[in-house]
């Protein structure tokens, strides 16, 4: 086994002020490192995103050309203690889903966008489901 920890997610995106602004404002993460206006590293609770800009070494192209771009359906996961307060609260705001509430066996799902179009999804587990519970204690919007 390669001897490695667990770093970060990293997402791609056009404008890191914008970013940082919208990942701090709707859901309470704090910026750790803004080494300049390339680069962001925020973080919520025990979980680290970076922010590439386009200008950054993150988003070079690939050795085949090809380019680095913002979305996907990769995506980060924020738990939340009721969803439904949560969604309302964030499209009151502004903030642009993708669809409505999904329901499976461990709970309850739904993806906000930040402004690039990078999925950020909203969960909320079952009662049963054997995720641990949102606390709360963090901004959700």
């Amino acid at each position: 086994m390669t001897d490695c920890h667990a770093g970060a997610v990293r997402y791609q995106v056009t404008d890191v002020d914008r970013a940082v602004g919208f990942y701090t404002e709707h859901f309470g993460f704090r910026v750790v490192r803004r080494p300049g206006p390339a680069f962001a590293s925020i973080a919520k609770d025990s979980l680290s995103l970076w922010l590439s800009g386009p200008s950054s070494s993150g988003a070079r192209p690939l050795a085949d050309g090809t380019r680095q771009e913002p979305g996907g359906s990769n995506r980060i996961v924020l738990q939340v203690p009721d969803l439904n307060a949560c969604v309302a609260s964030l499209r009151a705001q502004g903030v642009q889903f993708r669809n409505t509430a999904e329901e499976g066996p461990g709970g309850r799902q739904i993806q906000a966008e930040d402004p690039d179009g990078n999925p950020v999804e909203l969960f909320q587990p079952a009662e049963g489901s054997g995720f641990p519970a949102a606390t709360g204690g963090g901004s959700t919007g």
